[in-house]
Order: C-alpha cells, then sequence, then structure tokens
C-alpha cells in the first residue's frame, strides 16, 4: 500500500473539489490510502466516511497572495507545512497540494529534504505534443537562474520522471534555445549546451527551439526556471487566445455556430491536454519524496490524477531513479579522469 497526503486546503476552488478528487483517486486505486491534510472540522468526517482515508488534522492555511517563506515559518500547523511533515517521518510516501507553489516549494526543501548531490530542486510538467507524444518540460518556474552543471541535473532529473511519468525507457533530451545550431544562443546557453553534450551522450540531441515545445520531438526538453515560466505562460495565454476567438467567431453566424458544434469535443479535448489535468500537475523534483504542485484553478479530475501520479511516482521508483542517474554521470565523470 502507497500512502499519500493531499492537501485539502490547496487551491482556488471549493474544498469539496479536492475532497471529491480524492474520492475518485481512492476509488481509482485500491492500493492507495490518502493522509488528508486540513482543518479537522472538514478532515475527519470527510476521513469517516471513506475507507483507507486518515485525517491529519491542521489549524491553519497558507493563502496564495501570502509571502511563502514567512509564511512557512508563521504558520507551523498549515495544511502544506504538516503534510511535508507528515511524508519527512514517514507517514505518508508522497504529497499533493494545488496550494501555493512558493510555500510548497519553501516547505518541502525544510520538511522533505533534497536527494543528496543534488543542488536545486526544479519544477517539471508534461506538455502535450502535436505527434501524439508528449514531452516533459523543465524548469517551469522554480530556478530563475540555473548553471551548466544545474542544468544537467535537470536534464537527468527529467529522464527519470520520463520513464516514470511517460514510461519511456530512453527518454531523449534537448536545450531550449533560439536556434538547433550548436552556437546559437546566448554565452550561457552555449556552455550548457557543451555540459548537456559531455554529459548526456546518446541521450542529449541538441537544442530545440520554441516551436518544438509542441511538436512532440523529444522526451524532454530542458531550460532555466526564467525561460521556462515564460515560456509556459506564453502557451497558456496562446491556448487561451485561440479557444476565445473561436468562441467569439461561434456569434457572427448560424453557420459559424454549427461549426462550433461539431467542433466543441476536439476543442474540449485540446484544452484538457493544455491544462496538465492527466498528470495533476507540475512535480518537484530533487527532493527525498516525490512532491506535485497542481494548478490552483484545479479540478476534480486534476486532484485524482495527481494523487495518482504521485503513488505511481512512488511505486515507480522516482527518487531511486534520480540517484541512479546521478549516480552513472559521476562513475562516467571519474572514468573519463582516470583515462
Amino acid at each position: 500500500m502507497v500512502t499519500i497526503c493531499v492537501d485539502a486546503m490547496g487551491g482556488d476552488e471549493p474544498v469539496e473539489v479536492v475532497l471529491e478528487g480524492i474520492s475518485a483517486a481512492l476509488a481509482a486505486d485500491q492500493n492507495l490510502n490518502v493522509l488528508v491534510a486540513g482543518p479537522a472540522e472538514v478532515v475527519v468526517p470527510f476521513c469517516e466516511g471513506n475507507a483507507r482515508a486518515l485525517p491529519l488534522a491542521a489549524s491553519e492555511v497558507i493563502g496564495m497572495d501570502e509571502h511563502p517563506a514567512n509564511a512557512v515559518h508563521q504558520k507551523r500547523d498549515s495544511s502544506i507545512v504538516r503534510g511535508l511533515e507528515a511524508v519527512r517521518k514517514g507517514s505518508a510516501d508522497g504529497f499533493f497540494s494545488a496550494g501555493s507553489t512558493g510555500a510548497i516549494f519553501a516547505a518541502s526543501a525544510r520538511g522533505v529534504g533534497r536527494i543528496r548531490g543534488i543542488k536545486r530542486p526544479c519544477l517539471a510538467g508534461a506538455v502535450p505534443g502535436a505527434s501524439g507524444r508528449k514531452t516533459m518540460f523543465l524548469d517551469m518556474g522554480a530556478n530563475p537562474d540555473a548553471t551548466p552543471e544545474v542544468l544537467v541535473q535537470f536534464a537527468q532529473m527529467g529522464r527519470a520522471y520520463a520513464k516514470v511519468a511517460l514510461n519511456v525507457a530512453e527518454p531523449t533530451v534537448a536545450l531550449l534555445s533560439n536556434g538547433e545550431e550548436e552556437t546559437k544562443g546566448s554565452t550561457a546557453s552555449q556552455e550548457a549546451f557543451r555540459a548537456l553534450k559531455e554529459a548526456g551522450g546518446s541521450w542529449f540531441k541538441g537544442n530545440a527551439e520554441g516551436t518544438d515545445l509542441l511538436a512532440g520531438r523529444y522526451d524532454v526538453i530542458v531550460t532555466d526556471g526564467f525561460t521556462g515560466n515564460v515560456s509556459l505562460k506564453t502557451l497558456e495565454g496562446t491556448a487561451k487566445f485561440i479557444l476565445g476567438e473561436a468562441k467569439k467567431a461561434t456569434k457572427k453566424s448560424p453557420r459559424a455556430a454549427l461549426g462550433a458544434l461539431l467542433l466543441k469535443p476536439a476543442l474540449k479535448d485540446i484544452a484538457a491536454q493544455l491544462s496538465g489535468d492527466e498528470l495533476g500537475g507540475a512535480v518537484l523534483l530533487g527532493l527525498k519524496a516525490p512532491v506535485i504542485i497542481g494548478h490552483g484553478a484545479t479540478s476534480v479530475d486534476a486532484v485524482k490524477n495527481g494523487t495518482l501520479v504521485c503513488a505511481r511516482a512512488v511505486t515507480g521508483g522516482l527518487v531511486q531513479k534520480i540517484t541512479d542517474e546521478l549516480e552513472a554521470e559521476k562513475a562516467a565523470e571519474e572514468a573519463a579522469a582516470a583515462e
């Protein structure tokens, strides 16, 4: 049995949305237990009516608008802090929340701790591809600056997560840049290219352009958190613009309305793929246990899938796979130095 702690108070939606998502996850996986973190008056009644759900009473809630580090320090009895402490103590194997990304990031470093050798945890998520092949994209915003050495670790962690979440045996990696040629990009980008080329061997495929993000050409695309977050928000904004314009067009004529009705299933499918609900959100890689962060405007399906993916990361040995990637890189470096 795997136990995942879920923050009942995470997200912008009513708590009932999170609780319904937990119920759906429990129904989907009979080998799953859920530790539900939140106010006693919320979690105790819910757990009494749901098999394999256990309450974790927390009297405080960290809001989306609060300063992350200050909130984590001041609200020690919050659902985020208590939930991550439960993972550290072994009461849960992983953690899911649609709450404040900054607060989860700050509390995770203290509550769960980093894998030995990891310099910086990072946020990774899957984006859909035109080829039908999903791409793991990281860093999505945790580290605005990243050295070449750190980007190599991001690539290794992204490969490990692609093996678990996307079931890819030998994931390929590309570096996000402004051209495919090795000489493209800033000085920092070119240095990162050389570091990845040296470390990656056959799995590093060179530079990827912005148009490759949704093309499905690579299993993993890596960049710093600043570029990654801007790219992600650009994709989200573009998707909202296109869907919004399509909706406006339906009001211009009966023919357009009929066309929109026929296209509605396809448009809903596109929106669902871009939402990230299928994997529940982004995973915070580099920690001693899986931590998944959902979107603030989460849904029942996102909570369900985020909980299930977190459990799959546990059973799939995500942390061990990341450790193995790091050890393989270290062994390769030592062998090269000995030659």
